[in-house]
């Protein structure tokens, strides 16, 4: 049998970030993919980032993972979103050349010390006494393990959908996996069926982009990975468009041909990001919804359209994108389709991502409800991170709600759940003024490094970068011009950061590339983060209360019924991750407050009770 410390299935962004963390700590790593060819696959849009997501390729990149640097090699067009508002909800997005991406991927992988690709589909699990040891796979080879991640996408009992034809498929042309989908619904798990879908691609030479509204990235990109000095390679444009009142009619009038409306799609699908069908449904009185033409690499025929994810069939598919303007006489490469999928509730989970009914046996990605590269990407390389922690007999890396996205991603899945696929927002992070893209390197690379992951020179970077920072922030708050600080100039309502830097450029003359966007931001946000810092602090005096796992909520006459049964089955291991389990009330903590400080002087009583008795004993 051949022996690793950490096995991980599947080779998607979850797969790819779990594996490479577990081999850079120093774990005898392998990855059962079921095709080396396909690791990497952008299934959907070839693009990483966007709003909120792009804070988590951020912070993956902070802690010593490889999206960023992945993005930053191969992306066509790069664009920072939401710069009309403030820095926090700035949000970086790149489109990236598909192919490209899929290859520099593979090669991390390739070179990668530690770690083995193993070309075969996962059919079962070993366990004894629930404690996993190994991995058998669809060929008959058995592998041990210490841990084992699950990171299986869309693959697991996947199902495609066009109209009414539908294949077993993990991915257009991919088989799925149905052995171990089989052998995991033997396990007691709450598994359900989840949906998404992807539209249709087209030859870009059959476009009229005359017809089109283009849109270009920025004139100076900002990289993903804090150690990108410069993004030296070509972009491309992008282009905008938008449906026609003859698209609605065909939707409307072929809608019992789509999967979604004729009741072969049972799963539930992304709320956020609808299909095209969906879309006219839910939204009846808009007429026209705005597309985005995007291509899939440099050297690549197939343009995206995005905003159009369809389970029609194949022919009404082909009269509804000609009907959109600028796309009339487009040819037609790839129809779109719907996928339905195995999930596992994430309630299962472990805030580290272990199941907590499976010991090394740990999840991530979409098997856990999410959807979207960049989720998939910051649980694996958490995943990765608390399966090498575990061997380790260390304690679980858990980030909380107020130091990453990251934190609110996990927490929002293991305490609330998923009936829906998640998708990460700005909005859901009550914390944000804090967690800002341009810092997720102050907030998590010394983490990564402390565990071993991030390296020195990364941890040595980031020291460097903010100490030129400091020194520029206090620079502002000391040079007086007419009157006023720099500092106090720039916090005039509507100021310029240029008219600041010019009324004194040798401020900012130690700041590198992108350094000022966090010297301003750091000075406009001062006193609302101070405050937020202080609230935070308070907050977690009492979110921190630990939670003895053996608690036993269901003799609690204190708490209502419905507290009780919510609190036993999700197990939340301190006060903080109770406080954010839908339909549980103050009151509600409160009373388990109470309750725990019962317990801890009913415990300490005992203990007392012990030593005495010892002593009498010994005596």
């Amino acid at each position: 049998m051949n022996s690793f410390d950490i096995l991980v299935i599947g080779g998607g962004h979850a797969g790819i970030e779990a594996v490479l963390a577990a081999a850079r700590m120093g774990a005898k790593a392998g990855l059962i993919t079921l095709s080396i060819e396909t690791i990497a696959e952008m299934s959907c849009n070839p693009a990483i980032g966007g709003l909120s997501k792009g804070h988590l390729v951020r912070e993956v990149d902070a802690l010593g993972g490889e999206m960023g640097h992945a993005i930053d090699q191969c992306g066509i067009q790069f664009r920072m979103l939401n710069q009309t508002k403030g820095p926090a909800v700035w949000g970086p997005r790149a489109q990236a050349d598909k192919k490209a991406y899929k290859s520099y991927m593979q090669e991390v992988l390739k070179n990668q010390s530690n770690l083995t690709l193993i070309p075969d589909g996962a059919a079962a699990l070993i366990f004894k006494d629930k404690k996993l040891y190994g991995v058998e796979t669809e060929s008959g080879d058995t592998y041990s393990a210490g841990a084992v991640i699950i990171t299986t996408g869309t693959f697991l009992n996947g199902i495609t959908h066009r109209g009414r034809e539908k294949k077993p498929e993990g991915r257009y042309g991919e088989k799925p996996s149905i052995k171990l989908a089989e052998f995991l619904k033997t396990l007691s798990l709450k598994i359900g069926r989840l949906k998404t879908g992807t539209p249709c691609r087209l030859h870009k030479d059959s476009l009229d982009y005359s017809r089109m509204e283009i849109q270009e990235g920025d004139p100076v990109p900002h990289p993903f990975s804090f150690s990108t000095g410069a993004i030296t390679q070509k972009q491309v444009p992008c282009y905008l468009t938008h449906t026609t009142d003859e698209t609605k009619k065909i939707i409307l009038e072929n809608l019992h041909l789509s999967a979604l409306y004729s009741g072969e799609i049972k799963g539930i699908g992304p709320r956020y990001c609808p299909s095209i069908e969906d879309k006219f449904v839910k939204f009846k009185d808009k007429n026209h919804h705005l597309l985005f033409i995007e291509p899939e690499g440099m050297d690549s025929s197939f343009m995206y359209v995005n905003g159009a994810a369809s389970s029609l069939q194949t022919d009404v598919q082909i009269r509804m994108i000609r009907s959109i303007r600028g796309l009339e006489k487009s040819e037609i490469l790839r129809v779109g389709y719907a996928i339905e999928y195995d999930f596992v509730q994430p309630t299962e989970l472990h805030p580290h991502l272990e199941l907590k009914k499976y010991e090394n046996l740990f999840l991530a990605g979409q098997i856990n409800g999410t959807s979207g590269y960049e989720e998939a990407a910051a649980q694996g390389i958490m995943a990765g991170i608390n399966a090498v922690l575990k061997l380790g007999n260390q304690s679980p890396f858990v980030l909380k709600r107020s130091e990453a996205y990251t934190g609110v991603l996990i927490d929002d899945l293991v305490t609330k759940g998923v009936d829906e696929p998640y998708r990460m927002f700005t909005s859901r992070a009550e914390h944000r003024l804090m967690l800002r893209q341009d810092t997720a390197d102050r907030r998590l690379t010394e983490k990564g490094y402390r565990i071993g992951l991030a390296t020195h020179d990364d941890f040595s970077r980031m020291k460097k970068k903010y100490e030129r920072i400091e020194h520029s922030v206090q620079l502002m708050k000391k040079r007086r011009i007419r009157g006023k600080t720099l500092a106090e100039h720039y916090l005039v309502p509507f100021t310029e950061i240029q008219s600041v830097k010019q009324m004194d450029p040798s401020v900012f003359n130690d700041l590198e590339a992108f350094d000022e966007v966090t010297v301003f931001a750091d000075i406009k946000y001062e006193g609302y983060m101070d405050r937020e810092n202080a609230s935070i602090r308070k907050a977690l005096l009492i979110d921190d209360r630990v939670i003895p796992q053996d608690f036993c909520y269901e003799e609690m006459s204190g708490l209502r019924i419905e507290a009780r049964q919510k609190f036993s089955q999700v197990r939340p291991r301190n006060l903080g991750q109770a406080r954010g389990i839908p339909g549980i009330s103050p009151a509600d903590i409160q009373m388990l407050l109470i309750l725990l400080e019962k317990r801890r002087k009913s415990v300490s009583q005992k203990e007392e009770s012990d030593i005495v008795n010892f002593e009498v004993e010994e005596s």
